[in-house]
């Protein structure tokens, strides 16, 4: 239990990969604070079953970051998971989806990882993880926006490990590909309607086109990579991405 007595913030932990983060550290014994939104009643078991507090802010609102950072208090793991995603050719973008998706998936790191710095610098030790995406370091038609804010979140945490080098601080960021997930998994029946294709096929064939192992991350050995770097193990590891893509970048 190396994490007991640490407390940590997973924002969009409410399902998927920041779920499987959030079980991850609170089975090394940290205090685990979730953020996100969903099912009333499903977030309220997962407090119980966590021993969790959950707040529900709105990360797309500078105020909103602030409301999170204040309600939960001093963090020495602050983990970056909050995203979302829009697809559309450049012309006919929404501008209101890029200013969400920008808001959401960059800028709520950096509000939140401002205000739970000074804490780790004071106390002289401090995990600051990001999940960024194969998208953080390749590009795919259609998905400007998030495309963008993947590659600025890898810039941003280079720069945090930077300046917080000499204080105990780290800062790294996990780049899946495609992991398995109820959002992912919800997609499929559409997408087998629409190209009349079988679910083996469109599995295979469309979501893992670019994923050479054609295999599916899953949400649990994301949260064993931010196990990793929160121990004792990764305390000379900053500054990096990790790509958890079944090869994709590597192509």
């Amino acid at each position: 239990m190396f994490l007991a007595g640490k407390r940590a913030l997973i924002t969009g932990s409410t399902s998927g990969i920041g779920l499987a983060i959030a079980r991850a550290l609170k089975g090394e014994g940290a205090e685990v604070v979730l953020n996100g939104f969903g099912d009333a009643d499903e977030i309220a078991k997962l407090c119980v079953e966590l021993d969790a507090m959950h707040i529900g802010a709105d990360l797309t609102r500078r105020e909103g970051c602030e409301e999170l950072m204040e309600a939960t208090g001093p963090v020495d793991i602050l983990v970056n998971n909050a995203g979302m995603q829009h697809v559309a050719p450049i012309e006919d973008f929404p501008p209101d989806k890029w200013d969400a998706i920008i808001a959401l998936n960059l800028t709520s790191a950096f509000h939140t990882a401002r205000l739970a710095v000074p804490y780790m610098k004071e106390q002289g030790w401090g995990r600051i993880i990001c999940t960024a995406s194969a998208h953080s370091l390749t590009a795919s038609p259609y998905k400007a926006a998030y495309v963008a804010a993947k590659h600025g979140l890898t810039g941003l945490v280079k720069t945090i490990a930077l300046e917080v080098a000499e204080s105990g601080v780290t800062a790294n960021c996990i780049s899946p590909g495609y992991v398995w997930t109820p959002l992912v998994e919800n997609q499929i029946p559409d997408t087998m309607a629409a190209r009349n294709m079988s679910r083996d096929d469109v599995i295979k064939e469309v979501i893992l086109e670019r994923q050479p192992t054609k295999r599916f991350s899953q949400p649990e050995e994301i949260g064993a990579m931010a196990l990793f770097l929160c121990s004792e193990a990764a305390q000379n590891v900053t500054g990096a991405n990790f790509s958890m893509d079944g090869g994709w970048t590597a192509q």
